[in-house]
């Protein structure tokens, strides 16, 4: 574990520097021991692949003082509670104008499309984070398989909904947005309501599975 300076009034512990899950793991555990401090100088708390991110109010501690205490407290993850992931099933219309890279992906990856699909759908999926825009889940690890470059030049608008796969991740778009992402389908799942809290449909550490809707 590290703690570094991130900002004038931030600071980043950092778990790892890769992508998988025993460091989302403490990322994780370290997010929720976080929570649970609720300490009045700490404005705001982002999870991220491999790090954390506290920003803190810097006329009530410092970088010092923080990251002493943090570093202490964080020593051992082993025995923090954490809430049961959330598992979200989530129907997905392929292809088409739903999906207008599934047919790139398959032939980028020498499959046929139902294969993809399939293979798509087999997999349970972690929310490593959850950010872009807001909602948006970065969801993990995607089979290999079908694993595909991100398109050179991002589209300008994509529907909400709209499911992409970027190298061996995959996600959801909650709202029209740009995106560089292969899109191969669409859900009409709300992934975020800022009418009502939780705002967003998933946190970090849920589960999600794909389903298709024909």
């Amino acid at each position: 574990m590290i703690i570094q300076r991130y900002a004038e009034n931030a600071l980043r512990i950092i778990f790892g520097s890769q992508i998988d899950m025993e460091v989302h793991e403490k990322v994780r555990r370290a997010f929720f021991l976080l929570i649970s401090i609720q300490r009045h100088d700490i404005i705001e708390i982002i999870p991220s692949f491999c790090s954390c991110l506290v920003i803190y109010e810097e006329d009530l501690t410092s970088y010092d003082t923080l990251s002493n205490l943090l570093k202490e407290r964080l020593a051992d993850l082993s025995a923090v509670e954490m809430p049961l992931p959330q598992v979200h099933e989530i129907p997905v219309h392929y292809g088409g104008d739903n999906g207008p890279d599934l047919s790139f992906v398959a032939k980028h990856c020498r499959l046929e499309v139902p294969e993809v699909i399939e293979r798509h759908c087999a997999e349970i999926y972690t929310v490593f984070t959850v950010g872009f825009t807001p909602g948006f889940p970065y969801l993990g690890t995607l089979d290999e398989s079908i694993a595909a470059p991100r398109l050179e030049t991002p589209r300008t608008r994509i529907p909400a909904g709209s499911v992409g796969i970027a190298q061996r991740q995959t996600g959801i778009y909650p709202f029209e947005s740009p995106a560089g992402w292969r899109i191969i389908g669409r859900t009409d799942v709300r992934l975020f309501d800022p009418a009502r809290a939780p705002y967003s449909m998933m946190q970090i550490g849920d589960k999600v599975r794909f389903i298709e809707e024909r």
